[in-house]
């Protein structure tokens, strides 16, 4: 057997046996159980033993109409303690402000070379930022750059003169959130290896966005239900309250 087939056949067993511990624990697992956030996070740090680190995401659904056009939920949140994850940013700029751009982190600075790149399908980039007087030359890249969640939004701080401020922002771990068709909003909110309390302070500092990005036209109840899990791991429902800033 050569080493290739040998190491396929090794994650392939790796895997499968990933499989039936998670199918165990969510076998003995209580699935009507609600936990505090506190619990919750304990929980699934201990279960995210896949051979990478995996990321917890939150999941929030909301009592909203993603159909109308003034019940719409989208925002960016600077998560505390960051995300964990290397966020590389691109920034459309000219001039003084490109330089800026560079000087604070900016992993990609360009103008219409850059946009031609973007129009060939390279987008080596998880944010992008512009400064305003280089939207004409974005929003002509929004039919590649939209269906990836990537063009600037001046809503979002991502359309912007204060370039520093942005790509700062982005590398610190602000992160965007936005509500699905069927109202749910779905956020990365760390890493297992951060500690519990970092991982508690991201999930209060995303909920605390979420609740003030509500819309005026939202009737009945806003915030139905969330739950928290891992990449790999099981997912556990939470009581609302406990994500409450002033239940910390």
């Amino acid at each position: 057997m050569t080493e290739k087939k040998k190491a396929t056949k090794k994650a392939k067993g790796e895997k499968s046996l990933h499989t039936k511990r998670l199918r165990a624990v969510r076998t003995a697992q209580d699935r009507s159980k609600v936990w505090g956030i506190v619990d919750a996070v304990k929980f699934i740090k201990q279960n995210a033993t896949a051979k990478f680190d995996e990321t917890i995401e939150i999941a929030l659904n909301l009592g909203i109409d993603t159909k109308q056009s003034d019940q719409n939920v989208r925002g960016m949140c600077a998560l505390p303690n960051g995300t964990g994850k290397n966020i590389r940013v691109a920034v459309f700029a000219k001039g003084p402000k490109a330089e800026e751009a560079r000087k604070a982190g900016a992993d990609i600075v360009g103008d219409e070379e850059l946009g031609a790149k973007v129009l060939k399908g390279e987008i080596n980039f998880d944010r992008c930022i512009a400064t305003p007087d280089m939207m004409p030359l974005v929003g002509k890249l929004g039919q590649v750059l939209g269906p990836k969640g990537l063009m600037p939004n001046p809503k979002l701080g991502t359309v912007t003169m204060d370039v520093t401020g942005a790509v700062k922002g982005a590398k610190g771990g602000s992160v965007e959130f936005r509500a699905e068709k069927a109202g749910i909003v779905h956020v990365g909110v760390g890493k297992a290896s951060f500690d519990e309390k970092k991982l508690v302070e991201n999930v209060r500092a995303l909920y605390e966005a979420v609740l003030k990005a509500k819309p005026s036209g939202t009737k009945g109840n806003y915030m139905k239900k969330a739950s928290l899990s891992s990449t790999m791991g099981p997912g556990v429902k939470l009581d609302l309250s406990s994500l409450s800033k002033d239940a910390a």
